[in-house]
């Protein structure tokens, strides 16, 4: 019997950057409640932009932000993976180097950034929905830190994935998260670990979990599942990965799972 499902939103449940969800995973997330099926919505997004697309049933879910850097549930922290400072800062200092590339540097509640580039504001503010606080310089930040992000407008991992990745890839987690994204984590951090460490505190085993995913950054995740999906849109490493492959993100194609599964 299944007693938890996860999905990635982006590219699975909605298109890349979307803000609006179908409203019927609201009463599919309730009847799961009722079922005794926990649902987890895991993200490379910010905890805040989230909860604004699951917002009539954010208190219902547990939420996996941050590519797994920051699991809650109704408003208590299930696990937190901050950062070294040290490292951030080389970070930032790297990736400044690197052409045409934006940083976003994620705490707990907001996402900093120093660019002024106004396609990449609007992406994070008002199509991501983010809680953003722009900086003359990220370096003077102060708060912990759980995720810092490279984005670039059509390939992320291309631009600079050649440098960051072989110089970082042994000390830290580097995932690309859709082809405008590569996203920097603590080492071992990821969706996938998240998703152990949910089943560990709930006692859930991978055969009681469903997981959907889309991109590289969802493999973790769909091997933490007895019922793993790929949606029809995914990439073609994800569908080796996945047990099944479900309908595409613009058919709800987790949708159309999970209402059979409640049948």
């Amino acid at each position: 019997m299944i007693k938890l499902i996860a999905s990635d939103i982006d590219g699975t449940l909605v298109p890349d950057g979307y803000n609006k969800l179908n409203t019927e995973y609201f009463d599919v997330i309730l009847k799961l409640k009722e079922q005794g099926i926990i649902f987890a919505a895991a993200s490379g997004r910010q905890y805040s932009s989230i909860a604004k697309l699951f917002e009539p049933v954010k208190d219902n879910m547990i939420f996996i932000a941050e590519n797994g850097s920051y699991v809650t549930c109704r408003g208590e922290d299930m696990s937190v993976s901050v950062m070294d400072r040290d490292i951030i800062h080389q970070l930032i200092r790297d990736i400044r180097s690197i052409p045409e590339c934006e940083i976003s540097l994620s705490g707990k509640h907001f996402i900093y950034v120093e660019s002024t580039e106004k396609g990449f504001l609007n992406l994070l503010i008002h199509e991501y929905r983010n809680e953003v606080e722009q900086v003359t310089d990220l370096l003077e930040v102060k708060e912990d830190f759980i995720k810092i992000s490279i984005f670039h407008k059509t390939d992320a991992t291309g631009a600079a994935g050649n440098f960051i990745i072989p110089k970082w890839k042994d000390q830290l987690e580097i995932v690309c998260a859709g082809n405008q994204w590569l996203d920097i984590m603590n080492y071992n951090v990821s969706k996938g670990e998240a998703i152990k460490k949910i089943q560990k505190q709930l006692n859930i085993t991978k055969e009681e979990t469903m997981v959907f995913g889309d991109n590289l950054n969802d493999i973790a995740m769909l091997k933490q599942a007895g019922e793993s999906y790929a949606i029809g849109n995914a990439r073609e490493e994800v569908k080796q990965a996945a047990k099944h492959v479900a309908d595409t993100n613009v058919n709800d194609g987790v949708l159309q799972v999970i209402k059979a599964l409640l049948k």
